[in-house]
């Protein structure tokens, strides 16, 4: 009788954040000037103002869209948002 492997576990690295980029970008990308993507990691502050300068006139949205795609987007504890 063969033995058959367990399926390897996935190691969450510690460093980057459990939200999702997929989410944050699509987030970004529909009701980014709203700021909805920073409620979404825990950035409060930073979400309300978003919502009350309407995503900094556009250009803050375009600002955090771009940062999420490349992963360089960070959450309230300071974690990469690394996982698609």
């Amino acid at each position: 009788m063969s033995e058959t492997a367990a399926p390897a576990a996935r190691v969450l690295d510690p460093h980057s954040s459990p939200r999702n980029r997929t989410v944050a970008a699509v987030l970004a990308f529909f009701v980014g000037v709203l700021g909805i993507h920073r409620f979404y990691v825990g950035k409060i502050g930073t979400g309300v103002a978003m919502l009350l300068t309407f995503g900094g006139l556009g250009f803050w949205t375009l600002y955090d869209f771009v940062i999420i795609l490349l992963g360089k987007f960070e959450d309230k504890e300071g974690r990469a948002l690394a996982n698609w």
